[in-house]
């Protein structure tokens, strides 16, 4: 990086966090600290929302998805507009109705006190745990890129948000992420018209699409049942509605977006926004990671580009046999490169089928250099990453962009990361406060109900750096916040849905069900990764949410009976 690259990162995170907590400080009530003083307009709202859910992962993981394996990721996105429709007409006049601070609140009024403090903890266990990630995610990739410290990284990102987060509350969360989702979108704009002006001169954005096309890479609809195909139409519309529904309607973080809003008419509007914009916005992303795939079609890459593991592997026993793959690599890219030209130019009969079987290659090139990594690390007893989805687009950044941009994709990255790990902590810390601590403590001031709100996100904000500092890499960062939350997203839905549709079920029955459905889901999750069963992990925001309101309905009919035999 040069001095300008460091200019403008530094200045960019100084200037959000600056601006946020001067904008929002003094903050002397709970309905100001916590809900923003019912001021945020539409707009802002649905930026908001969009940056609590577009954290960096989104900016890190999703090109390096799309890269390998096209545009097939967008599918996940298509219940989010289904769900926004349905929380609009039912989740929001509620809340505004019961003016509560979180979605929790309801259920006390609703069913009982132990069933509101369940779902709260469900909450801050899930959110707790992504908090963690949303700070280790940037942090990792460019510590192993750029050689900066891990540990030095989790706590400065963590600062940042903790600084702002604990001064201004809800509404300096808002009005940073509204200034946040200007730097992501203008730093994402600008990578993409880059991207496209390095290719060759005589390929041209449609050529492009066509290279790409020819590897499947711009194969985004899937039709079929198969649930070996972990994103498919059925799964996006099924399971991707479910978890946005949970998500969007039930998780504080999203919840305390929106409830900040002037009026139900301000939070509708803000979250039909974010529905109409949010699928095009996944899809503009991934496109990005298909021309980062086309730009390599053209340059050299490494056989992997996660530098750390390069450097475990080349210091192992297995460098000679490594670099031999990569020297494999480059010749089939010498190859490949002659094979696109003659393919756009419709010469020597060169077709898509041709295209397709040397990235075939590549890809097997690729996995072979995968299992030498995961050997050198096993060797040294090293926790090694080899799978390197989450490093393609941080290396053509650092690689391939002039300077003054990298600085400012690297604070469209950080920038990402503040603002979702923002909005967590101060979710953890309203659903703290309201639901557990004034729960046991009873009413209090107005300032000491703030004081205690900037403690807990104080205390949340040093849980999240700690969680960050022991955090591991899975196969892909934005499936493992996904995982994470289907694991407990269904269950929480399918709570409110029978709090809301069906007044027959009573808070006993609700409460033993959620409990067995939680163990049920867990249980299913391991099952699928052991292989015993096949359930990929969006399919388990529609169980838990079947299985809790199928097991309520039975309980409450075994106790209607009891009771009637009584």
């Amino acid at each position: 990086m040069q001095t300008l690259d460091w200019i403008i990162l530094i200045s960019t995170l100084l200037i959000i966090v600056i601006y946020g907590t001067y904008q929002t400080k003094g903050s002397k009530n709970v309905q100001d600290y916590l809900k923003g003083g019912n001021t945020t307009p539409w707009w802002t709202i649905g930026l908001s929302v969009m940056a609590t859910q577009a954290s960096a992962i989104t900016f890190l993981s999703t090109p390096g998805q799309a890269f390998h394996s096209g545009m097939g990721f967008v599918q996940f996105y298509f219940g989010l507009p289904i769900a926004m429709v349905v929380i609009c007409m039912v989740f929001i006049p509620l809340y505004h109705r019961l003016k509560v601070y979180t979605a929790y609140e309801f259920l006390e009024n609703r069913f009982d006190k132990k069933t509101r403090t369940l779902t709260a903890i469900l909450f801050l266990i899930q959110r707790g745990l992504a908090a963690g990630i949303t700070i280790f995610a940037p942090a990792i990739i460019l510590s192993a890129v750029l050689g900066w410290n891990l540990l030095l990284l989790n706590i400065i990102i963590g600062v940042l948000v903790i600084i702002y987060t604990v001064s201004g509350g809800t509404k300096a969360v808002n009005v940073t992420q509204k200034h946040q989702m200007v730097v992501i979108f203008t730093g994402m704009i600008i990578a993409f018209v880059l991207i496209i002006n390095q290719l060759p001169n005589d390929i041209t954005f449609s050529k492009a699409l066509q290279i790409a096309g020819a590897s499947g890479k711009m194969d985004v609809l899937d039709f079929s049942f198969d649930l070996n195909n972990r994103y498919t139409v059925w799964s996006g519309l099924i399971g991707g509605t479910f978890l946005m529904l949970s998500y969007f309607g039930t998780d504080q973080s999203q919840v305390q977006r929106y409830l900040s809003g002037k009026s139900v008419k301000e939070m509708q509007l803000g979250l039909l926004f974010n529905g109409l914009l949010k699928v095009p916005m996944q899809f503009f992303i991934l496109l990005v990671g298909v021309m980062v795939f086309v730009f390599y079609q053209f340059n050299e890459s490494p056989i992997n580009f996660n530098p750390t593991a390069t450097e475990v592997v080349l210091n192992s026993e297995y460098s000679q046999d490594y670099q031999t793959l990569q020297k494999q690599q480059n010749e089939l890219f010498a190859e490949k490169q002659q094979a696109i030209f003659n393919y756009v130019k419709t010469k020597n009969n060169v077709t898509a089928k041709t295209i397709s079987e040397y990235n075939t290659k590549s890809d097997a090139l690729r996995s072979e250099a995968q299992k030498l990594i995961e050997k050198a690390g096993e060797s040294k007893n090293l926790k090694v990453e080899s799978n390197d989805k989450d490093y393609v687009f941080i290396h053509f950044i650092l690689n391939n962009l002039p300077k003054g941009l990298i600085g400012l994709l690297l604070a469209v990255i950080l920038s990402a990361a503040m603002s979702s790990t923002a909005s967590e902590l101060n979710a953890l810390a309203s659903t703290t406060t309201i639901d557990l601590y004034k729960q046991r403590v009873g009413e209090k001031s107005e300032n000491d109900m703030v004081k205690a709100s900037k403690g807990f996100t104080l205390l949340w904000g040093i849980l999240a750096i700690g969680v960050a500092c022991v955090a591991n890499l899975a196969e892909n960062l934005i499936q493992l916040v996904n995982i994470i939350g289907s694991i407990f997203y269904g269950n929480v839905l399918g709570i409110f849905l029978l709090a809301f549709f069906f007044k027959s079920i009573k808070a006993n029955a609700v409460f033993i069900a959620a409990l067995i459905t939680q163990v049920l889901v867990i249980g299913l999750f391991f099952l699928n990764q052991f292989e015993i069963i096949n359930l990929p992990f969006l399919w388990l925001n529609f169980v838990g949410c079947l299985i809790v309101m199928v097991i309520a309905f039975v309980i409450q009919s075994l106790m209607k009976n009891e009771m009637n035999y009584a």
